[in-house]
């Protein structure tokens, strides 16, 4: 392989040789080697991704309103993990993230509110790996006694701290999930749900190993005919507990949602009458937590 055309720091242009044939050069935060950098062509680097529909099979199905498509968490924990690292998802949901733990040799604490929810991605999960390399606390992400659980969790699996932090909230109060009073559907404003995400970021914070990644899927809103753009509003957040922001990638999801025909047109016609545009996309955001 000739040698990667790398730059030096001082941005003056001048090549610095890279590594040579044979000679590995692993990244320390994932099972990439940029000795190899050609032969990834299934790691997507830019911004924008365009994909044809949800991946189906390898324990991933629609079965749950709102859940994020596992082609974000293949992606994410490719670049971002490597084989037996943790990966902490503290809104797991219907468990994308766990699920596909399984299928990439990680491990997994899930932290989802819902019983009964945490309870049916318990049943999604290998009786081999349930308990062992796959865990769901069922619980309040932004409480303190779940910070205590996760902790308690770690330590069985070895670990202080995990490896990677999973961070799929709800839009605010576009899919109502649960009449819970901690869930963040039903927080009665927007300032009320970023005070409530921003101590779930915090706990993620100081759950996750120093030096490691973050990742927060997150969309917009329309709301009294104004857009509320969440995705920024919980970058912020994200930055006040300390997290430093990687990237922002754009995420088509046309083709991923339900009701269309009339449905859609009906959109359409309310998005001519009202000035506004038919979300296509949602926001993968990624994040650093500094040494």
């Amino acid at each position: 392989m000739a040698t990667l055309p790398l730059f030096d720091d001082d941005n003056q242009g001048r090549k610095r040789r890279g590594p040579k044939k044979g000679i590995s050069k692993p990244l320390p935060y994932c099972d990439l080697d940029l000795a190899c950098w050609k032969e990834y062509p299934e790691v997507d680097t830019d911004s924008l991704w365009v994909l044809k529909g949800r991946a189906k099979g390898d324990g991933h199905k629609l079965d749950y309103h709102g859940n994020f498509i596992p082609q974000i968490a293949t992606q994410i924990f490719t670049r971002y993990s490597k084989t037996g690292d943790i990966v902490l998802d503290m809104f797991l949901g219907s468990g994308t993230s766990a699920i596909e733990a399984v299928n990439m040799d990680r491990r997994c604490v899930g932290v989802e509110l819902k019983e009964n929810l945490a309870q049916h991605v318990r049943g999604k999960i290998p009786r081999d790996k349930l308990g062992s390399e796959i865990r769901i606390i069922q619980g309040d992400s932004a409480s303190s006694e779940t910070v205590t659980d996760v902790k308690k969790t770690l330590q069985a699996m070895g670990a202080e701290h995990a490896q990677l932090l999973m961070l799929h909230p709800p839009y605010a109060d576009i899919i109502k999930f649960s009449d819970l009073p901690e869930d963040l559907s039903n927080a009665e404003s927007t300032d009320d749900f970023l005070k409530m995400f921003r101590r779930v970021a915090k706990n993620g914070y100081d759950l996750l190993e120093p030096g490691r990644f973050a990742a927060l899927v997150i969309g917009d809103k329309y709301a009294a005919g104004e857009l509320v753009p969440l995705g920024f509003l919980c970058m912020q957040q994200m930055n006040d507990v300390g997290f430093k922001t990687k990237s922002i990638i754009v995420k088509n999801i046309e083709g991923n949602e339900k009701g269309k025909g009339k449905s859609n047109n009906l959109w359409r016609y309310r998005a001519l009458a009202g000035g506004f545009y038919i979300f296509k996309h949602e926001y993968v955001m990624v994040f650093r937590k500094l040494e």
